[in-house]
């Protein structure tokens, strides 16, 4: 039976479960395309792996030598890549069941700030405040593409893998053709430089035709991704640290969830603007990470505590 994600559907979702497993605030969450396991990740240097369908945490792997951020399932089953907080900022694939590194990729000379996997190969994207953008192949430790940018980068892979689009110095989009991004960004929409803040995410809508653009501040905004208009900028929500805070699509690209650092969800209907509603979520601290399962009518947010 499948439910249908409307307005009064998401204003009566409630907290199910709450782990309190990490120590410390937790920095980046991914659920699997299958969307039956959710990934954490914490600056206590703690990944968690939860079973969606029971509601139950599988296993705790610990990275306390190189730190973790960012972390990203990949296609293979057990197995994600991750960016580090220690030591220096090389991406590392690790394989989850044995907690073994598969491979290395060095080449950023600052930290990651943009990790991204492509939705159909064995490929992704990192961007760095180094001011590169590179694009790596799971098998390979060298990179195979790399971009300088004018500013810091963040970065998103459009949902049939085909294009990616760079968001850079907070001001303009720009997006490459992936076959030929040696030549440069195929289009380039200016926006206005944010002036209170700075861009911290991208995520193209999984119909593809809207770009999500996440900030440190208390705004969100969303461009079409044809030609760049400004359609939304999303506010009401709460961001006085400064903190990267994560929005996300539903899965059927009709509503935008965001944290706040008062531990609330927030909720805009992305067509109209209009906040469809506040989720309490009993977090004790910032809500910094929140998505939607791309498969089950489940919610995800995490403080210090996963919700």
């Amino acid at each position: 039976m499948k439910m249908k994600l409307v307005e009064n559907v998401v204003r009566s979702f409630r907290v199910a479960k709450v782990f309190r497993e990490n120590t410390d605030k937790i920095n980046s969450i991914d659920f699997s395309p299958n969307g039956e396991t959710l990934i954490s990740c914490s600056e206590d240097d703690q990944i968690v792996i939860y079973d969606c369908e029971k509601g139950t945490q599988v296993r705790t792997v610990n990275s306390k030598k190189y730190g973790v951020d960012l972390i990203h399932f990949t296609h293979a089953k057990n197995t994600a890549i991750h960016s580090s907080t220690k030591i220096d900022d090389t991406i590392r694939y690790l394989s989850l069941h044995d907690n073994k590194y598969i491979r290395y990729f060095p080449g950023h000379t600052k930290k990651v700030v943009s990790l991204c996997l492509s939705p159909v190969e064995d490929t992704f994207l990192s961007g760095s405040m180094d001011k590169t953008l590179r694009l790596w192949d799971l098998r390979s430790p060298n990179c195979q593409g790399l971009m300088h940018l004018s500013g810091r980068p963040v970065a998103a892979y459009d949902p049939e893998g085909l294009i990616f689009a760079a968001g850079v110095n907070s001001e303009c989009v720009k997006l490459y053709d992936l076959r030929s991004f040696d030549k440069g960004p195929f289009v380039t929409f200016k926006l206005t430089q944010e002036k209170e803040c700075d861009w911290t995410g991208l995520k193209f809508s999984r119909d593809g035709k809207t770009i999500l653009i996440s900030t440190n501040g208390s705004i969100i905004r969303l461009i079409d991704a044809f030609h760049g208009t400004p359609l939304q900028t999303f506010t009401g929500h709460l961001n006085n640290k400064g903190i990267p805070i994560e929005a996300s699509f539903s899965p059927d690209s009709q509503f935008i969830f965001s944290g706040s650092t008062d531990g609330r969800i927030h909720v805009w209907n992305a067509d109209t603007g209009y906040k469809v509603c506040v989720l309490n979520a009993d977090h004790p601290g910032p809500v910094q990470c929140v998505q939607f399962n791309p498969k089950y009518m489940m919610l995800a947010s995490a403080c210090t505590n996963m919700a």
